[in-house]
């Protein structure tokens, strides 16, 4: 009788165990999924701060990471999603548009002092010289890339992506250009508001 009560209680103890630890899992990834969806609520763009000068606007926006790693790896698999956050938690990406306020291409000789071919050249090549992020505990950064988004005068505007690395998540920073493009000198743009953790 104390054997059978004994295999009784292991049986359970173990049919416990496997029980807890799925359980676990299942609130990790209910964890995952509800972040995920007050990131996607709340609206992806964290922050946009714009700045008016000799007819351009300057608008630049701190992206969360999660936006592009759920735009690359889907919605299916949110371990990985938080895995691939995880490696690359110290990056930032920051997009800035240019806009022209009767929205005219901005990369005519009479906005940029250049030919067509020669601004298109210094926004895909060469620009990302003049991006630096300044952190709240004084480092500064240079910017480590840049995307610039093609439209083929589709979209009245210009966009860049600008990537930065090695600044701690919990750090705010204020994004320096010194604009050699436009000639319209140095802009800053303070965020202010910590980034959505995931």
């Amino acid at each position: 009788m104390k054997k059978i009560i004994r295999i009784f209680i292991y049986t359970v103890s173990i049919l416990l165990n496997i029980l807890s630890c799925s359980t676990d899992k299942k609130k990790e990834e209910t964890k995952i999924e509800y972040k995920l969806f007050n990131l996607e609520k709340s609206g992806w763009k964290s922050k946009s701060i714009s700045h008016f000068l000799s007819s351009i606007e300057y608008k630049a926006t701190l992206v969360p990471l999660q936006y592009y790693i759920l735009k690359n790896e889907g919605v299916n698999n949110f371990e990985k999603v938080d895995s691939i956050y995880e490696s690359l938690k110290n990056e930032r990406v920051i997009e800035v548009e240019f806009q022209q306020e009767k929205e005219e291409d901005l990369l005519k000789s009479e906005y940029t002092n250049l030919d067509y071919e020669s601004a298109v050249k210094y926004m895909s090549f060469s620009i990302e010289k003049d991006f630096k992020v300044v952190t709240q505990s004084g480092d500064t950064i240079s910017c480590s890339g840049v995307t610039f988004e093609r439209n083929f005068k589709v979209a009245p505007f210009k966009r860049l992506l600008l990537h930065f690395g090695n600044i701690s998540p919990t750090e705010n920073i204020k994004l320096i250009y010194e604009d050699n493009l436009f000639g319209n000198g140095i802009i800053k743009f303070k965020f202010t508001e910590t980034p959505i953790k995931l």
